[in-house]
């Protein structure tokens, strides 16, 4: 049995009162430890907690003794942190996938621009604007998500945008006119990035932080992938069929996305800061569940959330944090090659010495695919591990935010290496294999760097969480879009190994910013001050 069902078996005892489990709400805990751990670093190994309280009996851990859970869970059956394991990961599943789509479908734009282009009579570069546009609103949705999820509620955005991404989805597969099919791109691209720009929410409200960096790591696994698995499928649709059936069936995606948040998606915000009394009761049975997924219950109880004009403050008060604000750019510049790769990489491959059709092209895509699921298997033990073993030779024995970004250290000379072997095999027309090999080192090094990043915000700021993905995607997406612009004009002029090594130099430069986070980050974070919302 793995940690995180060990830990839901334990919350779902804590009707039984006993002495291993006491529901926070029976008995006034003299330490808020989420809170305590922004500024003072988590307390997850009991023994610390002994030392900080002569009450840590009254604290709840998990079933061997050994962890505390932060947060500490409620007593209400209402709160998710009670809910099973299952549950809880079937909602991460949905979050999930649906948060596979928007890079999806942006790739499969990029594979598409000849057959557009053929069939508008348009050149190849003009039609790109509508596959800019989308990249663009990729970033800039998220922002808008978090902000509206703070006031209406998590469920009702993630539906609603899932709903209008479906039909945008299958507007950018009927257009007639590349008019049309621009304005439906660039709507997609914004709605379709729900759950990318605010996953993070929901594996805050549904998990402990012991179990967090594990469960960004299968979320960010399905952002990474997403981008690659477009141009894998694209590539062989439209080898025997029209451009159109690759947006079809984006659309079909989209909506099986829809479908699952129907029947399994749940509302998770839940409002620790006011007595149990004051929550409202959910409506029950499928009146209830409709209710929820449209918006109708959350509008009900706005009171309990932020008002709109705190809502839309949230975003600008997080960015504000200069470690926050030191992220998005060292992400910005190392993740930025990414989508420049992926959306240029087929211009390279097609011209001599590779000479590469549209099904090999679709063959090369399973690298990054693959060197994705290998940073996923890594990953899953790497940070845990890392912050684990930090946290024990600490000299207070407490998990400091900053021990997250040591994976980094790991992963940059992965993403180093990655550029530096791609960018001569390219230009020296090495076997396609080193190419392959220099790529999936590369994306391998991202999928880790991913992951340490994410969990190193989301440990420094967690009533923030929706807000730090927001900014963190907003990073991503904006890279790739100013280096599409020119990744093949810059290509062409200094040739791939002098323009990919540029690349590789500004990923080591930007480590530097991690060491600086490392060194003091903690520091900055105390003079900075914690966020205060009205509610997380």
């Amino acid at each position: 049995m793995t940690d995180e069902e060990k830990t839901a078996g334990t919350i779902e005892q804590a009707s039984t009162f006993d002495k291993t489990l006491q529901p926070a709400e029976t008995k006034q805990l003299d330490i808020d430890l989420e809170a305590w751990g922004e500024e003072h670093g988590y307390v997850l190994d009991v023994e610390v907690l002994k030392e900080l309280t002569p009450n840590w009996q009254d604290y709840q851990l998990t079933p061997d003794g050994r962890t505390v859970l932060i947060p500490q869970p409620s007593a209400d059956s209402r709160d998710p942190l009670r809910w099973t394991w299952a549950k809880k990961h079937l909602i991460l599943f949905v979050i999930s996938a649906t948060a596979f789509l928007p890079d999806y479908g942006s790739a499969t734009g990029a594979v598409t621009l000849l057959p557009q282009s053929a069939e508008w009579k348009l050149s190849p570069d003009y039609v790109n604007h509508s596959q800019v546009g989308n990249v663009f609103m990729l970033g800039a949705g998220g922002v808008f998500v978090v902000a509206l999820a703070a006031y209406f509620g998590r469920l009702p955005v993630l539906f609603w945008f899932t709903f209008t991404a479906v039909w945008t989805a299958a507007g950018c597969a009927g257009a007639g006119t590349f008019s049309s099919f621009m304005a439906f791109r660039i709507l997609n691209g914004f709605f379709s990035t729900v759950a990318q720009g605010g996953g993070l929410m929901f594996i805050k409200d549904l998990f402990f932080v012991h179990e967090r960096a594990r469960k960004i790591n299968v979320w960010a696994s399905f952002v990474i992938l997403s981008p690659y698995f477009g141009p894998l499928i694209t590539a062989f649709i439209i080898s025997t069929q029209k451009w159109q059936w690759a947006f079809g069936v984006y659309t079909i995606m989209t909506g099986l996305c829809l479908l699952l948040q129907i029947l399994f998606a749940e509302e998770t915000f839940f409002n620790r800061k006011i007595p149990a009394d004051e929550r409202p009761q959910n409506a029950p049975g499928f009146a209830g569940r409709i209710s929820r997924l449209i918006g109708i219950e959350q509008w009900r109880t706005r009171k309990q959330r932020s008002t709109f004009s705190q809502a839309v403050l949230r975003p600008v008060l997080v960015i504000l944090k200069p470690t926050v604000f030191i992220s998005t750019v060292y992400y910005l510049l190392t993740f930025a090659w990414v989508v420049g790769i992926n959306t240029t990489l087929s211009i390279f491959i097609t011209a001599p010495p590779y000479n590469f059709g549209p099904r090999s092209i679709g063959f090369f895509y399973f690298t990054p695919v693959v060197a994705a699921l290998l940073g996923e298997i890594t990953g899953h033990w790497l940070h845990e591990a890392i912050a684990t073993a930090l946290t024990h030779r600490s000299k207070e024995k407490k998990l400091e935010p900053e021990y997250r970004l040591m994976a980094i250290s790991i992963s940059t000379p992965f993403m180093i290496t990655g550029l530096v072997v791609l960018g001569f095999a390219l230009e020296r027309g090495w076997h396609f294999m080193v190419a392959a090999v220099g790529w999936g080192f590369y994306v391998f090094g991202i999928m880790i760097t991913t992951v340490a990043i994410t969990a190193y915000n989301l440990d420094s700021y967690p009533e923030g969480s929706g807000e730090v993905a927001a900014w963190l995607n907003f990073a991503r997406t904006t890279g790739g879009f100013i280096i599409s612009y020119f990744q093949v004009t810059w290509a062409a002029a200094q040739g791939t190994e002098k323009s990919f090594g540029i690349q590789a130099a500004i990923c080591a430069a930007a480590y530097l910013l991690i060491v600086l986070m490392q060194v003091f980050g903690k520091g900055i974070r105390e003079r900075s001050g914690h966020l205060r919302f009205k509610t997380d």
